[in-house]
Order: structure tokens, then C-alpha cells, then sequence
């Protein structure tokens, strides 16, 4: 079955859509500055579970928030990195771990694309209280600045078309996620085969697009930041209804005739439901303020992460969560997938 449109995914475009930071200026002015520690937690360290590894998009915007939050706080976070599973070895981890508040979890949309996949998973907004969502961003192809072969979207698909099924793009591994299901549109939309290289870990996926060992790339712009200043990586395609402005000369999927909603990536910070409720109030205001840090905001600013707005507070979170688990249900349903 060819997928050509994702069902009822404008809601969550348009939730998502070019409003930049007037909202986060204002959150940030009204956010209280300082809140006293509810009968002195925290007196020691927090431990932050990172699904992934620490050089991709996860593993950077969880230090970039330790660091906000220490900043702001005096209290040092602790990151842990459990890579594995396109997040399922963190979550897992993080789930096991004592609810006292003092390990919270950074994690990103495939929490809620794994629940509406299999409802025995944790659902992120009922199972978890989200403490801010402070990225939300879109994906682009990319291919070596340098290449030969193709140097644009139009010729890359001629390309790939010509390779009988042999051209290799590298990709996340978990089936079902964001990812996966947007270069399943992009594919059958295009009428083109590409295999799918596997990588649960941002540094070697983008070291084997540098390497020459696969001939694309699928990311995050913020993920892969320091390649496109150091003119190694030209991204060829921007899923996203718009171009932006950092982006104006590429083109969207909808301008290459790909009638589909584009699935945006959205990372975020998460307590367990069960820690005391004293304890959950702190983190909020902790994290939430962590985003309004400067050293933060120069972090997003420097990640393209201005581009569309990055801010949700645990109420946003909830009702972005909320609206993403039945639109990747009825996805995986026209999928033929197993949704349990």
C-alpha cells in the first residue's frame, strides 16, 4: 500500500507551526526566578537518564540543559547515558528507577510513537509528568557537499532510481519511529527504493555519511550543526510545510510533489508520576526556568531550534503528547503494523 498522507497530522503541524520565540520571551519574563527547595530537596546530585548516545541530538540537548539547570540551581546533574533500543533501554531503566524524584529522563517523540505502537509501553504524559518539551524541530536529507553523483533532490532521486534498490541512506533503527515512517512517505511518494542503514547512535550515523559508507543522510539541521558550518554536509530536502529562513534555498518535500503532513522531532524532560508532588513542582519550575537560562537559549539559537517554537510547558507537553500517540496509531494502522 502506497501512504501518501498521514491521517489528522495537521493538528499537530499546525501546533508546531513558524510562531518563534514571542511566546518563550514571555514565559521566560514571567517565570519566577527563584523557588524555595521543598524541605531541602534537592541536597544532592540528580541523575538524568539519556536514551541515547551522547553525541547526538539527545545527548546534546541533555547536557545543554544540566548545564542550564545547574547554573540556575547550584545542583549538579549526573547524565547517564543508556543507549539502545531507539530509547527502549532508557525508558526501561528510567521506569526501574527509584521515584523520589532525584532521576529524572530525557527523552524525545519515540516515547509517544512506542506507546501508540504497543500500549503496554509507558505513555509519556500519564506515566511520566513532562517537565518541559524544549525542542520541537523538522528533518532534512542531506549529502556530502562534495559529492559527484547527484547535488540536489531531483538528481538524487534520479540517482537512487538508477541503483536498483543499492542506494543506502543512514537512519535511526527503531521501525515505527518518526524517522522511519517519514522516509516511507518520502520513498513511496518518490517511487523510489533506498535502504535504510541502521544507527542507534547520532556519531556514527553521521560519520558514515562523511565516510562515504552511505550515500544520504536523515536528520535533525540542529544534530548536525557543526557539519554544515564546516561545509561537509548540504542538506537537500526540508520536510517541513515552509522553508525557513536559514534554509531558503531548499526545497520542501511538498514543493518536490509529496502530499503528505510532515512528523516533527520534539525532545524533552520527564520526572516519574509517582515522585512527591513538592518534589515534581520544584523540577517543573527548575526545568522549565533551565530553558530560559542564556546559556540555553544560545544552545537553541545555535541548533536552529528558533525556527519553530521550542517551548512547552508540562500542560503543552501533555496535549502535544496527547495529539502525537493516536496520529502514529492510525499511521501504523494504514501500515499494516501490529498496534497493540
Amino acid at each position: 500500500m502506497k501512504l501518501t498522507k498521514i491521517i489528522s497530522v495537521t493538528a499537530l503541524s499546525s501546533m508546531m507551526a513558524l510562531s518563534v520565540s514571542v511566546a518563550n520571551a514571555f514565559e521566560c519574563k514571567v517565570k519566577n526566578a527563584s523557588m524555595a527547595k521543598p524541605n531541602g530537596f534537592p541536597d544532592r546530585a540528580l541523575t538524568m537518564i539519556v536514551p541515547y548516545g551522547p553525541a547526538g541530538g539527545s545527548g546534546q540537548i541533555a547536557a545543554a540543559m544540566a548545564e542550564a539547570v545547574t547554573e540556575l540551581t547550584g545542583v549538579s546533574i549526573n547524565r547517564d547515558h543508556k543507549s539502545g533500543g531507539s530509547g527502549t533501554v532508557g525508558m526501561t531503566a528510567y521506569m526501574a528507577a527509584p521515584t523520589d524524584g532525584y532521576t529524572v529522563l530525557e527523552h524525545i517523540d519515540d516515547a509517544s510513537s512506542a506507546h501508540a505502537l504497543d500500549s503496554s509501553k509507558p505513555h509519556p504524559g500519564r506515566d511520566l509528568i513532562p517537565l518541559v518539551t524544549a525542542q520541537v524541530t523538522f528533518s532534512q536529507i542531506y549529502i556530502r557537499s562534495n559529492e559527484t553523483r547527484y547535488s540536489d533532490w531531483p538528481s538524487f532521486v534520479k540517482w537512487v532510481k538508477a541503483q536498483d534498490g543499492k542506494a543506502t541512506i543512514a537512519n535511526v533503527s527503531k521501525e515505527g519511529s518518526m524517522e522511519r515512517v517519514t522516509m516511507k512517505f518520502i520513498t513511496d511518494a518518490s517511487n523510489m527504493s533506498i535502504q535504510q542503514i541502521s544507527f542507534d547512535k547520532g556519531a556514527p550515523r553521521y560519520g558514515a555519511l562523511l565516510g562515504g559508507q552511505v550515500d544520504a543522510l536523515y536528520e535533525q539541521p540542529g544534530d548536525v550543526r557543526k557539519f554544515l558550518d564546516s561545509g561537509d554536509f548540504k542538506p537537500i530536502l526540508t520536510i517541513f510545510n515552509e522553508r525557513p529562513g536559514v534554509f531558503a534555498d531548499v526545497p520542501t518535500h511538498k514543493e518536490m510533489g509529496m502530499d503528505f503532513e510532515p512528523l516533527l522531532r520534539f525532545r524533552g524532560f520527564y520526572v516519574h508520576k509517582d515522585a512527591p508532588a513538592d518534589r515534581v513542582e520544584w523540577l517543573k519550575w527548575a526545568f522549565q526556568r533551565g530553558y530560559c537560562q542564556d546559556s540555553y537559549q544560545k544552545f537553541n539559537e545555535s541548533k536552529f531550534m528558533t525556527v519553530i517554537d521550542s517551548y512547552r510547558d508540562t500542560e503543552g507537553s501533555i496535549e502535544l503528547i496527547n495529539a502525537t500517540i493516536p496520529q502514529y496509531r492510525a499511521v501504523y494502522k494504514q501500515m499494516g503494523l501490529d498496534v497493540k
